[in-house]
C-alpha cells in the first residue's frame, strides 16, 4: 500500500478510536520505497537530493510521529497499532518497551537474538537495528508505530542517517539468516506475539473488509 494512502487510513482510525467508534487495532502493511521525517527530524540526515529520490522512486513525507528520519520499503513490515492506552496504561514509557518486547519475541522464534540499547528506542542485533520504532500518542490513542526489517533491500539505509544515529548500522533477519525469511510467517508470529505482549484477540480482516467497514460509519467517506 502506497504510504500516503496507510497514512490517511491511520489518522482516519485514530480518530475514530478516540471518538470509540472503532475497537483497537493493528494495521500491518507493506510499502514502495519511502522515507519519513518526524517531528524530532534534522533535514540534514536526509542524504539524497530531490532528483535522486525521483529516480529511486522514492516518496518523501514529512509525518507526526516522534523520532528523526527512517525508511519504509518493500520487505519490511510495518505495524500501525491504533490502541486506546486507557483500557491497557497510561504509560507512554512502557508502551515503546512493550513494542520492543513484541519485536524481540518475533525475531526471536526465528532463532534471532535481539536486544534493547537504553539510549536509543528500538530493537537491535549486534549494534545494528533490525526495527525502528516511532509513535503519535494524543489522548492516550496511539497511531504510527514500528518497522520490522525482513528482507528489505538495505542499500536504501546508505541515503539517510538512520533516526539520526551516526555511529549505528541497521540490518535485516535475511542479512542475518543469511537467506530471505518467509516474509508471510513472520508476519503471523508478529501478530501472535503483539497480541501475547498486548493481551489482546487477533481476528484478522482483508484490506477490503476493513476500507468498507471504515465507509460504512461515514466518516470523512471522501478518503476511501
Amino acid at each position: 500500500m502506497e504510504y500516503e494512502t496507510a497514512w490517511e487510513i491511520q489518522r482516519q482510525a485514530f480518530q475514530l478510536r478516540q471518538e470509540e467508534l472503532i475497537s483497537d487495532l493493528l494495521l500491518l502493511v507493506e510499502h514502495p520505497p519511502v522515507y519519513t521525517l518526524g517531528t524530532a527530524s534534522d533535514e540534514d540526515h536526509l542524504l539524497i537530493g530531490e532528483h535522486d529520490l525521483r529516480r529511486a522512486r522514492a516518496g518523501l513525507y514529512h509525518v507526526e510521529r516522534g523520532g528523526d528520519v527512517t525508511f519504509h520499503g518493500p520487505g519490511q513490515i510495518v505495524g500501525y497499532p491504533i490502541l486506546d492506552l486507557t483500557n491497557h496504561y497510561q504509560d507512554l514509557h512502557r508502551y515503546l518497551r512493550d513494542l520492543e518486547e513484541t519485536i524481540l519475541r518475533t525475531i526471536g522464534r526465528f532463532g534471532i537474538q535481539g536486544e534493547r540499547d537504553n539510549s536509543y528506542t528500538g530493537v537491535w542485533v549486534s549494534g545494528e537495528k533490525i526495527a525502528a520504532i516511532g509513535v503519535k500518542v494524543k489522548r492516550w490513542v496511539t497511531m504510527h508505530g514500528f518497522a520490522l526489517n525482513v528482507n528489505t533491500d538495505l542499500s536504501y539505509f546508505d541515503s539517510i542517517i538512520p533516526c539520526g544515529i551516526f555511529h549505528k548500522g541497521v540490518t535485516s533477519m535475511k542479512h542475518i539468516l543469511g537467506h530471505e525469511a518467509d516474509f508471510a510467517h513472520v508476519r503471523e508470529e508478529l501478530l501472535h506475539q503483539f497480541a501475547g505482549v498486548f493481551s489482546a484477540a487477533t481476528p484478522v480482516i482483508s484490506k477490503e473488509a476493513f476500507l468498507s467497514n471504515l465507509a460504512s460509519l461515514d466518516h470523512h467517506p471522501q478518503t476511501l
